[in-house]
């Protein structure tokens, strides 16, 4: 149960106190702890960072052996795989070129990447279950999320649904507004003509949010449904935006992750062009923290 934290800027619901520090750690709990009650030893990611970190700390509690396939651009990741006991694989591009590359040495080992298993989900979802119980079942009128692989975006509405079904909410639901980086935006492409999926072949690009480095999503097409269900919509912000907004949140006790802070760059250009009104409910999302892990002391 991660905070809401009540900013200057409206209330931003913190991820980055958990486990690891990122939201990942809530699939990876879930998902790690099946896969070893179903019987797997070795299990691999490809990860821009997080993911990669979420599953190496899993995997060391469970005793299983993990290997992360990550991009060359992310040192703070690669040492806190490194110091949870996993194998880490550098790879020059982003996290797509990490995926091929696993993909040609699974030796096996199971793959835990986004919906390659169904278990990450299910952890994702208790982002949506918290947002309910903290708001008094009152659900926000509008959620600005960072948008990567999507699979928090999705829990999140598979948590609303659910909880309709168990007599809890009704039917009204937040407008999800989607956060990206405009050196990396496929669902922002996407969204505004009325693409079904991203495109397949949508250029990559560098940004200091290397966990919105997501050139081609996985789940494109069900972001995009979702975002258009809940008659939200897809915003990208700049890094200059970005780093703004980290300055801001930890300028009010936030230390967020660039992706985190993402979502306060939208808000601000989602009021400016009118898209969410100044008195609308909104929650934003930082999904980690912004703090350098720091190694364990050794055992004694």
């Amino acid at each position: 149960m991660t905070p809401v934290v009540r900013l200057e800027s409206g209330p931003l619901k913190d991820d980055g106190i958990i486990p690891t520090g990122t939201f990942k750690a809530r699939g990876m709990a879930v998902a790690v702890s099946k896969a070893e009650d179903l019987g797997l030893a070795k299990l691999a990611v490809q990860s821009a960072g997080n993911a990669g970190a979420a599953l190496a700390c899993y995997a060391a509690l469970g005793g299983l052996a993990a290997r992360v396939f990550m991009p060359t651009e992310t040192p703070q990741s690669i040492l806190e795989c490194a110091w949870y006991g996993a194998e880490v694989i550098l790879v020059d591009g982003n996290i797509g070129d990490a995926g091929a590359r696993m993909r040609t040495k699974m030796d096996g080992y199971f793959d835990m990447s986004t919906l390659k298993e169904p278990y990450r989900l299910e952890g994702k979802k208790t982002m949506g279950y918290e947002i309910a119980e903290q708001t008094g079942f009152e659900l926000p009128e509008a959620i600005v999320y960072p948008t990567g692989g999507g699979t928090g975006l999705l829990g999140m509405w598979k948590a609303f649904d659910e909880l309709e079904n168990l007599g809890l909410i009704g039917s009204e639901r937040p407008t999800m507004f989607s956060v990206q980086s405009e050196a990396c935006a496929p669902i922002v492409d996407a969204f505004s003509p009325g693409k079904e999926t991203p495109d397949a072949d949508f250029p990559d690009g560098v940004t200091a949010a290397v966990g919105l480095r997501v050139p081609r999503p996985f789940a494109g097409r069900q972001m995009l449904s979702v975002l258009r269900e809940s008659k939200g919509g897809a915003v990208s912000v700049s890094d200059p935006e970005i780093l703004a907004g980290m300055r801001a949140l930890a300028g009010e006790g936030v230390l967020a992750c660039p992706e985190g802070a993402a979502s306060l760059a939208a808000h601000r250009k989602l009021l400016r062009e009118g898209n969410i009104a100044k008195d609308e409910k909104v929650l934003l999302y930082n999904t980690g923290t912004g703090q350098v892990p720091r190694p364990r002391p050794a055992s004694p």
